[in-house]
């Protein structure tokens, strides 16, 4: 092989998979992110840089490092979605990016729901069968882990690594008694993993979402009793996952999910740190920032954002928790 990086975009046309509706016929921004993952998988594999092609000819693996979207518009279950990326110019330690666009058509017109900016790592795997040397093309954004790409700090705090005192434990430290922060842990399966090693980003993806879930229910407005007892179900409006060092398969991965501001009663700012402990320090491995709110799920009025009354505000600020 020997490409070239094109400013060309290159679109993908598909569905989103039923496992996104999840609540009535809407779908869930995981499966935004999923769309996104394939546009780019698209322009990779439309220049024969498929991601089998670069694993078994140079050994290297195709990562999505870092993604930002926004959410303009909601997506249904029989949408067909329109993904388009288009790449930028690769930097050494940055990656290459690109920008994403979701469409569908509703009533005859273009409707745009997700605009995104991504970038895209070519990481050299272990045990990997051949590691022929990379196209030039490829080298300014090929590394040797995650954790050589210089992570930006634009929309999210880029947390550092913390060392565990001796005789304190994951949770003192990272989740402290009084403050807002929700410590979940949890082990890394094989599933979340690509080429047999490393956390690949759509993990991340999965794990913002379950977070944010386990958080809702340990401060007692689980979805579940939100949905009854209000109609209420959480829409995501943007979401940011950045990769910062390799995680590795069946590791235990500390998440820490803080709820840092709301929005005029109708959306909450949150943020997400990974980290994992080596050697009595818990290293960051990902970040992330999420814009979350409630729409109505029944009634005339479904599909508009419910006001946060007093207990929701309480609950998710942490106050009495």
């Amino acid at each position: 092989m020997s490409p070239t990086i094109d400013e060309a975009p290159s679109t993908y046309v598909g569905r989103p998979r039923y496992e996104g509706a999840n609540i009535r016929t809407w779908i869930g921004f995981k499966h935004f992110e999923y769309l996104l993952e394939e546009a780019v998988l698209q322009w990779f594999r439309d220049r024969g840089l498929g991601p089998a092609a670069l694993y078994h000819a140079h050994g290297v693996g195709l990562e999505i490092v870092d993604s930002s979207i926004r959410l303009p518009a909601t997506l249904t279950i029989d949408d067909e979605v329109r993904a388009t990326a288009t790449p930028g110019t690769p930097r050494r330690g940055q990656g290459l990016p690109f920008t994403v666009k979701l469409t569908v058509e509703r009533d005859g017109q273009e409707v745009t729901i997700l605009v995104g900016k991504v970038r895209v790592a070519l990481v050299h795997e272990k045990d990997a069968p051949a590691n022929a040397p990379v196209p030039a093309a490829l080298e300014p954004f090929t590394v040797a882990e995650v954790a050589q790409l210089v992570p930006s700090a634009a929309g999210v705090v880029v947390p550092q690594a913390v060392a565990v005192p001796e005789g304190s434990d994951v949770r003192t430290v990272l989740a402290p008694e009084g403050s807002n922060d929700f410590l979940w842990s949890w082990r890394i399966p094989y599933f979340y993993c690509h080429f047999s090693d490393r956390l690949q980003h759509s993990g991340y993806v999965r794990a913002m979402e379950e977070v944010v879930d386990r958080f809702l229910d340990a401060r007692g407005i689980s979805v579940g009793r939100m949905l009854d007892e209000r109609g209420w179900i959480p829409v995501v409006s943007r979401a940011r996952v950045q990769l910062l060092a390799d995680a590795y398969m069946e590791e235990t991965v500390h998440t820490v999910f803080t709820v840092e501001e709301i929005i005029k009663d109708v959306m909450y700012t949150a943020r997400m740190a990974c980290y994992v402990l080596r050697d009595g320090h818990l290293v960051p491995t990902a970040t992330g920032s999420i814009l979350h709110g409630y729409a109505l799920s029944r009634g005339e009025n479904a599909g508009a954002l419910a006001e946060f009354d007093d207990t929701a505000r309480a609950a998710l600020l942490g106050v009495g928790a």
